[in-house]
């Protein structure tokens, strides 16, 4: 028996999804605008990255076709024919635009409630909330309490968080509590210790996840965010992939944020690490030793993160650039037998207003010994289970249909 891997590119999506209007971002389109900007010379003509967007490994995999059959129109830099694997390209099913909505849903559990979320308005927490986590946590006061950029909040209020004593609270339209403190200031354990306390407090509120966003640094030199970041997800109601093949006795490996957003159920060995790059190699040291019938389940974040949240071009293409450069050593890894989908949860077009998530299709791109060929528009990101359920030989009953 085969393998299978699941590999996210974090809001790497491929063009606005049908409803997109409904969440303000009708004509959204991570790659297209991406490789828009960098054939115009608009995307980091320096040292790191020049000219047309180059994606030959996943433009080989179908990245361009997908991307066509999505929206109508070749991104340019991605011309080329497919010469291996199945592609096409997805439309979510559950509502909204997060992250755990879009891995719950690829893992077989398409969201059917509206998450809580907190309003616009500044403070945006109810007073109760705020005041019920200070007195429990012995804290102080609380600073922020709006929609934010994360790196943007955490310039402005760093130093009075560290002088005061206070941490940083903010959310975005996603359903979402996040907290910024200063790791030695504020000390990281008395942070994640905070998220817990305030994770209890918001689940009436039926809010997706806490975020524990610890940074360092200082009001001089600047404040950055570290590889300590820590999701406190609400767990999925219902089975999901995770879940079907943890009862199988299969193996199961996931990288990233993967166990933070499905609460560590069926989560296996869980494996982090703080760049791309290195948790694509903690991809290939677990594929090493993922057994026949295991599942590899991998996020890598900073598509999103760094760039996308960031509204920086040059940074996200750069990042799609060096992905491509590695995908070689994941492939030259998989056996005749092993099943490997590339996708993405969400968008998150750089050039688009604000800094939150765009409402996307995205990319269904799978490898399968010498299969090649479209799989067509995918109406659920749940086929993504059901295929890997049906290569696993796992009995499979949630959602989706099998593109095998």
């Amino acid at each position: 028996m085969g393998r299978a891997l699941l590999l996210v590119m974090d809001s790497f999506g491929i063009g606005s999804a049908d409803d997109a209007e409904r969440y303000g971002d009708a004509g959204a389109d991570t790659l297209g605008h991406i490789a828009a900007a960098c054939a115009a010379g608009r995307a980091g003509e320096n040292e790191h990255r020049t000219g047309p967007l180059r994606l030959p490994v996943l433009t080989s995999l179908g990245l361009g076709a997908a991307a066509q059959a999505a929206t109508g129109t070749l991104p340019p830099g991605l011309e080329g024919g497919v010469a291996e694997g199945l592609w096409g390209y997805a439309a979510e099913v559950s509502k909204g635009k997060d992250t755990p909505s879009g891995h719950w849903e690829i893992a077989g559990y398409p969201v059917p409630f509206d998450w809580g979320y907190f309003p616009r308005e500044v403070p945006c927490f109810p007073p109760k909330l705020i005041a019920a986590i200070v007195k429990e946590a012995g804290l102080a006061g609380v600073l922020g309490q709006r929609h934010a950029s994360g790196t943007q909040i955490i310039a402005e209020l760093g130093a009075e968080s560290i002088e005061t004593g206070k941490p940083i609270f903010y959310t975005s339209t996603d359903s979402v509590l996040q907290i910024a403190a200063h790791e030695e200031a504020f000390g990281l354990e008395r942070l994640l210790s905070l998220c817990e306390i305030a994770r209890r407090h918001v689940d009436h509120l039926n809010i997706g996840r806490v975020i524990a966003r610890p940074f360092v640094g200082d009001a001089v030199g600047g404040f950055t965010r570290t590889a300590n970041r820590r999701d406190y997800a609400v767990p999925p109601p219902s089975d999901t992939l995770l879940d079907v093949a943890e009862r199988a006795g299969r193996g199961i490996v996931t990288i990233g944020k993967i166990g933070d957003i499905f609460a560590h159920r069926g989560t296996g060995e869980i494996v982090k690490g703080p760049s791309n790059d290195a948790l694509i190699d903690r991809t290939l040291e677990a594929m090493g030793r993922l057994p026949d019938g295991g599942l590899l389940f991998a996020n890598y974040v900073d598509f999103d993160t760094l760039y996308g949240h960031r509204r920086d071009i040059p940074g996200y293409a750069g990042a799609l650039e060096q992905f491509d450069m590695r995908l070689p050593q994941i492939l030259t890894r998989l056996g005749e037998e092993d099943l490997l989908i590339i996708t993405a949860d969400h968008g998150c077009d750089p050039s688009w207003t604000g800094t939150d998530h765009t409402r996307e299709f995205v990319p269904v791109l799978a490898r399968l010994g010498k299969r090649t060929g479209p799989i067509g528009r995918r109406d659920s990101f749940a086929d993504m289970a059901a295929s890997v359920a049906e290569h696993l030989r796992l009995d499979w009953q949630g959602a989706g249909k099998s593109f095998l």
